[in-house]
């Protein structure tokens, strides 16, 4: 697995430049620690979390499985770290024969009966803990989207947002601005990746899990 701190060093110290911000030795240092940090907390969380959901997860599949035609695991391709393509883990909660569109260009129609009950509860995130042990995303950054919505990409280049791994929950998320604003979106991640820490993760976390922040991408009715 690797782990390049000195792009995340550089590539971060650009998200500031361009937006202004100068960038001191002591800074870079700083940026290089939350670095560390952030991927430790990752790796180590995403570890205890597979061990203690493995059970959950596995049922989630079975029942996918049981409820609806098709594989309990859905797997879609999405842009990463670096604008590198990665397969993006969930499970499945539209039918089988859903037009790969993103989410909120999508009708409520796709979505299978228990597919609603597991988008709801945000279990059909689980296995993107498989994602974040192999560092292809992290537990909080922008949201993963399709190689197809190049708005949003384009957007997130502006800010130098491909440098950060996108994450399983993130501000935009809890804040409930999802992809369909594809320049709001990416100056709300840019707004977290200037303030971006273990603190700061941890709060957004704690909003997604205990207070049920965020939805994710609203469907058309």
């Amino acid at each position: 697995m690797r782990f390049d701190i000195g792009s995340i060093q550089s590539q971060m110290a650009a998200i500031f430049l361009a937006r202004g911000y100068g960038i001191e030795p002591i800074w870079q240092n700083s940026l290089q620690a939350s670095a560390v940090l952030k991927r430790s907390f990752d790796l180590l969380a995403a570890i205890l979390g597979i061990c203690a959901l493995a059970p959950v997860i596995g049922l989630g599949v079975l029942a996918v499985r049981l409820t609806s035609p098709g594989g309990g695991i859905f797997s879609q391709r999405r842009v990463g770290r670096n604008g590198k393509i990665f397969n993006c883990h969930k499970l499945r909660t539209m039918h089988v024969e859903t037009p790969e569109v993103p989410s909120h260009e999508g009708s409520v129609s796709f979505v299978t009966p228990l597919g609603h009950f597991l988008r709801r509860t945000k279990l059909d995130e689980l296995p993107q803990l498989y994602n974040v042990l192999r560092g292809e995303m992290s537990f909080v950054g922008p949201r993963p989207c399709l190689p197809t919505q190049t708005e949003l990409v384009r957007e997130r280049q502006k800010y130098g947002l491909l440098a950060l791994r996108p994450g399983i929950t993130g501000l935009a998320q809890i804040r409930g601005i999802d992809m369909s604003d594809p320049k709001r979106l990416a100056a709300i991640d840019a707004e977290y990746a200037k303030s971006a820490s273990l603190a700061v993760d941890l709060r957004i976390l704690w909003a997604t899990v205990f207070r049920g922040a965020g939805r994710g991408d609203r469907l058309r009715g």
